[in-house]
């Protein structure tokens, strides 16, 4: 086993599971999340030498992680494939259950749920913040936008969930 093959295994260890999580959060199905997880320590593998230091690499791993949830919700097979399961009502109810399963486990998980239904321009940054627990700075890395940016849709994030909260607005995405 190479250095670099065991790096990778370090990595997968260390950051496998919020890998997992946040494909989940972003794509809602277990199937396709493990595929994501697979695509990016492929990507990870592949791109290794890119990486300059330590101290960023769970930074990194995450923003491939969004890009690549991102690109399978772009993709036009995905999209036909959400589009001929809502038609056939095929396997809703098992994807329902297992997201309630996962929210159910998570703290607060009413709230998660109503993060969940915020556009993703709110959502991404409040995810990767309260859950994944990132810094402004890590977070405007890894979604390519100004830290000003992060704080900004943090706060009109948060102020959204509190009036949806609190029953002033009703909000279903």
């Amino acid at each position: 086993m190479t250095n670099v093959d065991n790096e990778i295994e370090r990595l997968i260890e260390s950051y496998g599971n919020d890998v997992l999580k946040i494909s989940y959060l972003y794509l809602k199905d277990k199937n396709k999340a493990e595929d994501v997880f697979q695509e990016v320590f492929l990507k990870v593998y592949e791109n290794f030498h890119k990486l300059k230091n330590k101290e960023s690499e769970k930074s990194w791993i995450m923003s491939i992680t969004v890009n690549a949830c991102k690109d399978m919700l772009k993709s036009s097979w995905f999209k036909r494939i959400i589009f001929f399961e809502e038609k056939e009502e095929l396997s809703i109810e098992s994807n329902e259950e297992l997201e309630k399963n996962v929210i159910d486990k998570m703290d607060s998980s009413e709230l998660l749920g109503k993060v969940m239904d915020l556009p993703t321009k709110y959502k991404e940054p409040i995810l990767l913040y309260y859950y994944e627990e990132f810094s402004t700075v890590e977070i405007g890395k890894i979604l390519k936008i100004p830290e000003g940016t992060v704080r900004s849709r943090l706060h009109r994030g948060r102020q959204l969930l509190k009036n949806i909260m609190d029953g002033k607005i009703q909000y279903d995405g």
